[in-house]
């Protein structure tokens, strides 16, 4: 026999239950990557380094947005890819102090190549401790040391989705302008070299150049 009496805040036995609204930011917080058939830069290339690939497609679309739909469900001709903006994990003040002083931000009107690298980690990189993980990432890998040389040439921007339930637990979005196509190359090698890259048991390289519509 049902007393009436309920947690507070517990739903009723007879009380329908609320879908939870999809969260929403004053300032847009989440940014997608969808490859599809339309968008604003257009695919050159997308190949496995690691692991297995995504479906190509022959257009991607970059949007900032307040909310997100979740699930992120693939498809087998298109894919939705979501990630957020997060504060830097392993850098110390004075590797902050060095970054800004030279980075450039993105939307450059000459960067019209760009890279988007998602990643995802082994397990045994999530199982390290955060001290450990710096280690690796910087007193092994020279992670953020070697990089200054390659700014401001190459914008970069790197976005979090581990806790989003889709397939990767990072973002990595590159732009920079064609005459400095070479030196992105070397940068992305210089990273697949370090030890922190032998914890990547998957990653896409997708490369594109911005639709220029003609007057």
């Amino acid at each position: 026999m049902d007393s009436g009496l309920a947690p507070r805040g517990a739903p009723r036995n007879d009380e329908p239950l609320e879908p939870r609204p999809v969260p929403r930011f004053h300032t847009a917080m989440f940014r997608t990557f969808r490859g599809g058939q339309t968008g604003g830069w257009r695919v050159t290339s997308l190949s496995p380094v690691t692991g297995e690939s995504l479906p190509f497609v022959p257009a991607l679309s970059v949007t900032d947005s307040e909310a997100v739909s979740l699930p992120l469900v693939p498809s087998r001709n298109a894919w939705r890819l979501v990630g957020v903006a997060s504060s830097l994990r392993y850098t110390e003040r004075a590797e902050k102090q060095q970054l800004v002083a030279v980075q450039a931000g993105l939307g450059r009107l000459e960067a019209t190549s760009a890279a988007l690298i998602p990643i995802r980690k082994s397990q045994a990189w999530w199982e390290l401790t955060q001290e450990e993980r710096r280690k690796i990432f910087e007193d092994k890998s020279h992670h953020i040391a070697s990089s200054l040389r390659f700014l401001p040439a190459i914008a970069r921007q790197l976005y979090h989705c581990r806790d989003l339930g889709g397939p990767f637990d990072f973002l990595t979005w590159f732009e920079f302008a064609p005459a400095n196509a070479s030196l992105f190359e070397e940068l992305v090698a210089m990273l697949r070299r370090t030890e922190e890259w032998t914890y990547v048991e998957r990653e896409v390289d997708v490369r594109v150049v911005k639709e220029v519509l003609s007057a």
